[in-house]
């Protein structure tokens, strides 16, 4: 009979042929494939990451709204230190104040994103991309220009995350497409299109948005006309030029209503647009990201913009109820009367 000591031997043996061959399965091309999949971000980079994501680093500001509106923000575990200091997507998100923002300025923070072990990172500046794979960290690249470019890196966004997320980011863009075809159907045959600035803040009166940017396609899907006729965001302009323009409606990103009518009539030269002196100056709305640029609730800019811009035609049109109805649908938060009109107001 086989000794007590050579069984045990034998049974070790025998464990480590196992473990062995379960090392080399686990490595091997095809359970790899298993546990991972890819997908083409932005740029058309194809990317390979876990089937299941379960920790998400997301280091671009606007598309933490993205993540939060898919219902996927339990899965971050890195943010910005400006989302985090965002006070409509604190109300709504107070756990995002205890997420990580593994930031130094505009710099990241590699260690400190290393630490939070992503299983994918997303960002839009290129040199932030560049550094997370040089990390080794899969990395997604969400950046979008136009409202196409919304909604496909919303799709993009709601693939990496997966669960329910696919199916609220194709509720989320035919809701998009709905609104845009509302105003589409009243404004048809109008005969006036107000000529429009939009200033990018109020703290730099010279910093507009011209042509070919998706500031300049809400203006149009609004029924009003750029009066800016460069092209690019956040392009430089003097008072001349300003002046010249002359624009019938102006709107001010990142400001209240408040604060952009008192530094334009605060300024000689701006104090005598037309737009000032009707009272047609306007901040633009922010809620859990400003409404005019990178944000997901452009859903609900085009209808503000187009009633500003037509009143009549779009008289009836409730932005109160619409943006309550909007957070409680996507964000299953609750905003007051007093809250959402906040929120138009432009009071961050």
């Amino acid at each position: 009979m086989m000794k007590k000591k050579e069984l045990n031997v034998m049974k070790k043996r025998c464990w480590g042929v196992l473990l062995a061959a379960l090392a080399l399965l686990l490595a091997s091309p095809a359970v790899k494939a298993s546990s991972t999949r890819t997908v083409k971000d932005m740029d058309g980079q194809t990317v390979r990451i876990p089937r299941h994501v379960r920790r998400l680093a997301d280091l671009w500001h606007a598309n933490n709204q993205v993540v939060l509106l898919l219902d996927g923000q339990k899965k971050l575990v890195a943010t910005t230190p400006l989302i985090k200091k965002q006070s409509w997507f604190t109300t709504v998100d107070p756990g995002i104040k205890k997420v990580t923002a593994p930031f130094a300025g505009n710099q990241i923070q590699v260690e400190e994103l290393l630490k939070t072990k992503p299983d994918v990172v997303i960002a839009a500046d290129p040199a932030q991309v560049k550094t997370a794979r040089q990390a080794k960290l899969p990395t997604v690249n969400a950046m979008y220009t136009d409202f196409a470019g919304l909604k496909r890196s919303v799709t993009l966004t709601a693939t990496i995350l997966g669960g329910r997320a696919p199916q609220l980011a194709r509720q989320y863009n035919q809701e998009l497409d709905s609104n845009i075809k509302l105003v589409n159907r009243r404004l048809e045959g109008i005969q006036q299109r107000p000529t429009v600035v939009h200033f990018v803040n109020s703290a730099d009166l010279t910093k507009v948005d011209g042509r070919h940017t998706i500031v300049d396609q809400w203006i149009k899907i609004a029924g009003g006309q750029n009066a800016i006729t460069r092209r690019g965001n956040q392009v430089t302009v003097t008072a001349e030029e300003l002046v010249k323009a002359n624009p019938d409606v102006i709107i001010v990103g990142s400001s209240s209503n408040q604060a952009a009518r008192r530094a334009l009539k605060r300024d000689p030269q701006l104090r005598h647009l037309t737009a000032v002196k009707q009272g047609q100056v306007y901040g633009n709305p922010q809620g859990t990201f400003p409404w005019d640029r990178y944000s997901a609730e452009e859903a609900l800019q085009v209808l503000w913009a187009a009633q500003k811009l037509h009143p009549a035609q779009m008289k009836g049109m409730d932005m109160i109820k619409q943006t309550q109805d909007f957070y409680a649908r996507y964000y299953h938060y609750q905003l007051s009367k007093h809250q959402a009109q906040q929120i138009l107001a432009g009071e961050n």
